[in-house]
């Protein structure tokens, strides 16, 4: 079955190449160098990359590029000098020029970390030989921001703490978290919004530990924080009104005229917990998770292939998720 907590596992990789500034200081030619030496050497990954110049997509593409976590708010802002590297299956994407030169993203749908970390090691190891990272014997690789000083990486699980939330036990979890060394952010990382009860979790030391123990922690951490979230749905289930509520939100799901993206998010959120708890047997985690893809503003503008007013948005989300559940 599929993991009714863990959503997705991501591994990012911050890498430099030792003969040019930090993209902070490059001039037009030296990014436009430094596409052209990546481009190259991904050509000899085991992946194969699409590419993208950041420059040449509209505002409304690029928005559906966070919305599918493969760039970050940051990387959509049309700067020049920008390009992304993607797999088809979108498993991979590579930010060329945003804080750094490179930021090596692999994603994995469930508890995946290691084997995101290991796609990730691998495209690491197969880049340095050509593109030669710059590294430092006592700090590790060198990045723009200090924070990410040592392994270059961070690693984080996307959950879906429903019960948590409810009870209000997230506040706690969090401060206790960071005295651990890890954060528990919002849907698109740090600084943003969590949507939906969905959190990431992810490891904030980078320096003084290696990789694989960093994995290794993370892995142990999502383990426990996993096992009290299904402790807490449990507990929650016994509650008729619990219960109510979340036929009451498939009920507006499968009904609503209109439905905004935030009410949409919160009631399928409650939605995905009935399903792993049995309460909703002929809808899939899948065609929820899948959902709340599709139905993000900038997604869904983009499957209209127009501009959308805010009600003509609320109007054709409320239709997609009727004709999905159905």
């Amino acid at each position: 079955m599929k993991d009714s907590i863990v959503i997705s596992s991501r591994v990012r990789l911050a890498r430099n190449l030792r003969d040019y500034p930090f993209p902070c200081r490059m001039d037009e030619q030296q990014r436009l160098q430094v596409i052209e030496k990546i481009k190259s050497a991904l050509k000899n990954c085991d992946e194969k990359f699409m590419f993208v110049s950041m420059e040449d997509i509209g505002e409304l593409d690029a928005v559906t590029m966070v919305e599918r976590h493969l760039i970050s708010p940051e990387f959509a802002d049309g700067k020049p000098g920008r390009a992304l590297a993607v797999t088809e299956d979108e498993t991979v994407s590579i930010m060329i020029n945003e804080e750094d030169h490179l930021r090596i993203q692999v994603i994995k749908p469930g508890l995946s970390i290691r084997e995101a970390y290991e796609i990730a090691d691998r495209i690491d190891t197969q880049l340095d030989k050509e593109l030669h990272f710059a590294f430092d014997g006592s700090l590790g690789y060198l990045t723009q921001c200090p924070t990410n000083l040592g392994t270059g990486m961070r690693a984080s699980v996307m959950m879906h703490l429903a019960a948590l939330s409810n009870n209000h036990s997230v506040h706690r979890i969090t401060s206790n978290l960071s005295k651990l060394g890890f954060a528990v952010r919002g849907t698109y990382g740090e600084g943003t919004e969590v949507s939906s009860c969905m959190y990431q979790l992810s490891n904030q030391v980078t320096l003084g530990i290696s990789e694989k123990s960093a994995i290794e922690n993370l892995q142990n951490i999502c383990t426990q924080l996993s096992q009290s979230e299904l402790s807490a749905r449990s507990s929650l289930m016994q509650s008729m009104e619990y219960q109510d509520k979340i036929s009451r939100s498939m009920g507006i799901l499968l009904t609503a005229k209109l439905i905004s993206h935030a009410e949409a998010m919160k009631l399928l959120s409650n939605v995905r917990v009935g399903i792993t708890e049995g309460l909703i047997d002929d809808v899939s985690l899948d065609t929820v998770d899948e959902l709340t893809l599709s139905i993000q503003p900038a997604s869904l503008m983009r499957a209209k292939g127009k501009r959308l007013t805010p009600v003509e948005r609320d109007e054709a989300r409320a239709e997609l998720i009727k004709n999905t559940l159905r």
